[in-house]
C-alpha cells in the first residue's frame, strides 16, 4: 500500500497537537464559578485541593478577580443574596444526594401532594436559579436582564430524549419559538439557539444510527446506503465497545423516519439562517453521538456559507478521542471550504458513561484524572483559536475553569484575536460561573450565558446535572460563593457605616 503524504497545513495541524499546547494549566486546580444573575461546563471529578485563583504577579493578568465590587456591579443586593444561598445549599452534599434521589423516585411518576410539593420547592429554588422560564415569554424577560448585565445568551429550549415522531415534530415547534423571540430581541441578543438532537429524531432511532456507524469505522466494506458525505465523526482512538455484534441494516420505516429527522432539523436550521442567528447542537451520551455528530455535519455542509458558520457541533474534552476527533474533523472542514463552528466543553455525563463502559468489561472513555482533562481541553482550545485565527472557523470556549479562561484570553490576544470578534465567544451556563464571566466581559470579550427554559417537569434532567456537579465545598461553584460572600459584606459594611 502506498505512503499516504499529508499536506503541509495538515502537518501543521497534527505538528500543534503534539509540541504545542496550553499545559501550562493541566496542574492548576479547577476554579469555576457560579451565577447570581439567575440570569455544558461541567466539571470531571471531586477536586481534590480547593479552589484558588493564581495569578503571576509579575505579568498582569487579562482577567481580574479580586475586585468582587467591580464583578458583581450590575446585580441587586436581592439577587446577590438569593444566588448565594442557592448555591450553597448545592455545595451540602447530602441535601443534594436526598434530593437527587427523591427527584428520581416514583414519587414524581404521579401526581400527588408530596410531588407538588417537591415542584414548587425546586421551582423557586435551584430552578429559578439555573433556568429562565418556563417559556419563550419569561426566557425573554430573562434574556433581558442578561443583556443588561454585558452578556449575551445561548438560548435553550431544553427538552431532549423523545421516542416518538409526534413529539419530535412538537419539540420542533419549540425549537422554531425561540428562534422567533430570538428575532424581536436587539441584534446579538441572542448569540445563538441551542438544540439536541435527540428532541428532534427518537432515541431507539439515534441507537440504531449510532450502532451502524460504529460498525462501519470498525468494517470500512459494511455498506450504508442512506449514509451522505460527511466529516469523520470517529478517530482511530474512539470507543466501539456500544457496538459488539453486527446491526441489522435500517428498515424502510427507520430509513423514512430518518430522513423525516433530518428535515427537521434543516427546517431549524433555515429558520437560523433567516434570522442569521447561529444554531448550536448540543453533545450527548457517546451511545448516540456519532449519529449527532453526522447529522450535525450534514447540516453544515448545507448550510454554512460565505465564511459564515451558522451551525456548530459540540467536542466533549473529557473523552479521551476528542483532540484527535477535532482534528480530523477541521481537516475535513479545510478540504471541503466549507466554514465550521465548533462548541468546546468539558463535558456532563461523566458517570454514566463509565458505569456504561465498566459493566461491559471496557475501559473508561473519559480520561483518568481531571488534570488530563484539563490539558486536553486547553490544547483544543489553543489549536481552535490558532485555526481560527487563519480560517472561517468559529468557536464556542465554554469553561467554568478559570485558568483555561485566562490561558485562552492571552492566547487570543497574543493572536491579533479582536475581543469582539464573532468568531470567538466564551460561555458560561446561567446561573454559574458569573465571576469568570464578568472578568471575561470586563477585558472586553463576547461572553454568552447558556439559558435553558421550559415546564420545570421537561428541564428536570438539566437540573439534576447541575445540582451533581455543583455538590460539595469543593465543587465548580465555591469561587463564585467565595466571592459573593466578601461582596456581601462589603455591602453590609458601606449600609452599615
Amino acid at each position: 500500500m502506498a505512503t499516504k503524504v499529508l499536506p503541509p497545513k495538515q502537518l501543521q495541524n497534527l505538528r500543534f497537537f503534539i509540541t504545542r499546547s496550553l499545559n501550562t494549566s493541566s496542574s492548576s486546580k479547577t476554579t469555576s464559578a457560579v451565577s447570581p444573575l439567575n440570569l455544558a461546563e461541567k466539571p470531571e471529578t471531586p477536586i481534590q485541593e480547593p479552589p484558588t485563583i493564581v495569578q503571576d504577579h509579575a505579568k498582569p493578568s487579562i482577567l481580574d478577580f479580586n475586585d468582587h465590587q467591580k464583578l458583581f456591579s450590575n446585580l441587586p443586593t436581592t439577587k446577590l443574596l438569593r444566588a448565594s444561598s442557592n448555591l450553597h445549599m448545592v455545595s451540602i452534599g447530602p441535601l443534594v444526594d436526598f434530593g437527587m434521589r427523591v427527584m428520581n423516585s416514583r414519587i414524581m411518576e404521579t401526581d400527588n401532594i408530596v410531588r407538588d410539593v417537591v415542584l414548587e420547592a425546586v421551582r423557586h429554588t435551584f430552578y429559578k436559579h439555573f433556568c429562565a422560564g418556563e417559556d419563550v415569554v419569561e426566557a425573554r424577560r430573562c434574556i433581558e436582564r442578561v443583556n443588561e448585565a454585558g452578556l449575551r445568551v445561548m438560548l435553550d429550549f431544553a427538552v431532549e430524549y423523545t421516542s416518538n415522531n409526534d413529539a419530535c415534530d412538537h419539540n420542533l415547534k419549540g425549537f422554531l419559538d425561540s428562534v422567533q423571540s430570538a428575532m424581536s430581541l436587539p441584534p446579538s441578543s441572542v448569540s445563538s439557539v441551542v438544540a439536541k438532537v435527540t428532541a428532534m429524531l427518537p432515541l431507539s432511532l439515534l441507537e440504531r444510527v449510532s450502532d451502524l456507524l460504529r460498525w462501519q469505522q470498525r468494517d470500512p466494506s459494511f455498506n450504508l446506503p442512506w449514509k451522505q458525505r460527511s466529516f469523520p465523526v470517529f478517530s482511530g482512538s474512539s470507543p466501539l465497545y456500544h457496538t459488539l455484534e453486527k446491526p441489522e441494516p435500517l428498515t424502510p420505516q427507520e430509513e423514512t423516519d430518518l430522513q423525516s429527522g433530518q428535515e427537521r432539523l434543516w427546517k431549524l436550521c433555515e429558520k437560523c439562517v433567516q434570522a442569521n442567528i447561529p444554531l448550536t447542537v448540543d453533545a450527548e451520551h457517546i451511545s448516540v453521538q456519532p449519529a449527532i455528530d453526522y447529522l450535525t455535519y450534514l447540516t453544515a455542509i448545507k448550510y454554512n456559507k460565505n465564511d459564515n458558520p451558522i451551525v456548530y457541533g459540540t467536542i466533549q474534552a473529557y473523552l479521551k478521542d476528542a483532540k484527535e476527533r477535532l482534528l480530523l474533523a477541521t481537516k475535513a472542514v479545510d478540504e471541503m471550504g466549507v466554514p465550521m463552528g465548533f462548541k468546546l466543553v468539558r463535558g456532563a455525563y461523566m458517570s454514566s458513561e463509565r458505569k456504561i463502559a465498566s459493566s461491559l468489561g471496557y475501559e473508561s472513555p473519559i480520561h483518568n484524572t481531571i488534570q488530563e482533562t484539563h490539558a486536553c481541553y486547553n490544547d483544543c482550545a489553543a489549536f481552535m483559536l490558532e485555526n481560527i485565527a487563519n480560517s472561517s472557523n468559529a468557536v464556542i470556549l465554554a469553561t467554568h475553569n478559570v485558568e483555561s479562561g485566562r490561558l485562552a484570553a492571552t492566547k487570543a490576544i497574543d493572536l491579533g484575536i479582536e475581543k469582539r470578534n464573532r468568531k470567538l465567544e466564551f460561555a458560561q451556563l446561567y446561573g454559574m460561573s458569573d465571576a469568570l464571566s464578568f472578568g471575561l466581559r470586563n477585558a472586553g470579550f463576547l461572553v454568552s450565558k447558556y439559558t435553558p427554559y421550559g415546564p420545570i417537569q421537561m428541564v428536570i434532567p438539566y437540573l439534576l446535572r447541575r445540582a451533581e456537579e455543583n455538590r460539595g465545598l469543593l465543587s465548580a461553584s465555591s469561587i463564585d460563593r467565595d466571592l459573593m460572600r466578601k461582596e456581601l459584606k462589603r455591602r453590609l459594611k458601606a449600609a452599615i457605616f
